[in-house]
């Protein structure tokens, strides 16, 4: 098995006026991801996933990587990485480089285990046959009754977690944390994510409001950087503080754990260099004490990716489910996960376990060589007019 071609699909959802809604970075106009194909000689197909610029994975996949790689073994996961890494590591290490290595790393470990007729968690040591998942949404909102509603919809669903975002302003968090709790009632998890807007002594505040609450865990206070306020937070907080979607490779989550700033670690394999380097965190994080709950804000296909990653840990807890109406997780899938009892079924075929939708892929792709339009699309927003920084208060 060689591999013989890669190529880099870019695919862009422009949201609807009437369906846009506000976070810390401003109004959501759209969504991204870039979708990665890896064909082998012998026909068979891996999909991996990059959640980065879009015109960047392309440029480091298609002009760097890929001239490379053609021709090797792509069973030979563990050997590719390091390839790739070494290849990236002048302009990489962390960011698009290692993301788009991750990509490609996904899709390895797809074919690999098409190849060997195995699931990826079972490669990896996992014989789960469920992983529990959380509904994230709960965006901002000047109706606290809707907001109520909307989260007792995704306990309807099936969903025994709840993920929210705070970080409007203090009163409107200490509301609307108890307003969830109140809609959900006291057996369902509640998650707050604070967008990295609270000085030290809010979020220390708050910490109270969410013990109070019963917080399952307290997510990005601070920005990615601000490791010594982690710290210093953790050492006075009763609720399990967490991070990582804004980190990279292992490293970087050495550097949180050695420090002890968290609690959960929140690494992506379509971010954080793919389901080879998450693994190596959750398992770095097994050492620390601390537990595994993967990001994923981009696609069903790294949602799948990351699903592997955490029932191969034995302190992997849960996986992300954007509930925010984003096609490329509600739809790319030919056969959607489905929620039963807080928890996703595990796929059963070899490898990821499995198949895309053409249709959407076809209906979303940009064009290569077109031009990214401007626009805030979540965790990337690019255009001065969609530039948006809220200050920590």
């Amino acid at each position: 098995m060689k591999i013989e071609d890669i190529e880099v699909i870019n695919l862009r959802y422009e949201i609807p006026p009437e369906q846009r809604t506000s976070y810390a970075g401003g109004e959501l106009t759209g969504r991204l991801t870039s979708l990665v194909r890896v064909t082998a000689s012998d026909g068979k197909v891996g999909w991996g996933s990059a959640y980065s610029h879009p015109e960047l994975v392309r440029i480091v996949i298609e002009d760097h990587l890929k001239p490379l790689l053609l021709g090797d073994d792509p069973r030979e996961v563990e050997a590719l990485w390091s390839k790739m890494y070494q290849a990236t590591r002048w302009y990489g290490r962390k960011g698009a480089a290692l993301s788009a290595l991750g990509a490609l790393d996904i899709a390895f470990w797809d074919l690999r285990g098409k190849a060997l007729g195995k699931t990826v968690q079972e490669l990896l040591g996992g014989s789960r046959d469920r992983v529990p998942a959380y509904a994230s949404a709960l965006l901002w909102t000047d109706s606290l009754e809707s907001l109520g509603g909307e989260a007792a919809g995704y306990v309807d669903q099936g969903y025994r977690r709840v993920k929210m975002r705070l970080g409007k302003d203090e009163d409107y968090d200490v509301a609307s944390v108890r307003t969830v709790r109140q809609a959900v009632g006291p057996a369902v998890d509640v998650i707050v994510d604070a967008s990295m807007r609270y000085s030290l002594e809010v979020a220390r505040r708050m910490g109270t409001v969410l013990e109070e609450n019963r917080v399952f865990w307290y997510e990005e206070p601070f920005e990615p950087e601000d490791i010594d306020n982690y710290v210093a937070l953790r050492r006075h907080c009763k609720v399990p503080v967490a991070a990582g979607e804004n980190e990279f490779g292992l490293q970087g989550f050495r550097e949180l754990l050695r420090a002890g700033a968290l609690d959960v670690v929140q690494p992506d394999a379509c971010r954080a260099g793919g389901i080879s380097e998450c693994h190596r965190v959750g398992q770095l994080a097994q050492e620390h004490g601390a537990r595994v709950a993967t990001h994923t804000w981009s696609d069903a296909l790294a949602l799948t990716a990351n699903m592997h990653v955490v029932a191969a840990l034995p302190n992997g807890i849960t996986v992300e489910v954007d509930r925010t109406g984003n096609p490329f997780i509600d739809d790319l899938l030919a056969e959607p996960h489905r929620i039963e009892d807080g928890c996703f079924r595990f796929p059963k075929a070899p490898g990821l376990g499995v198949d895309l939708n053409e249709a959407v892929i076809r209906r979303w792709t940009m064009p290569a060589g077109q031009r990214l339009p401007t626009g805030a699309y979540s965790d990337m927003s690019f255009g001065k007019q969609y530039w948006v920084f809220r200050e920590p208060y």
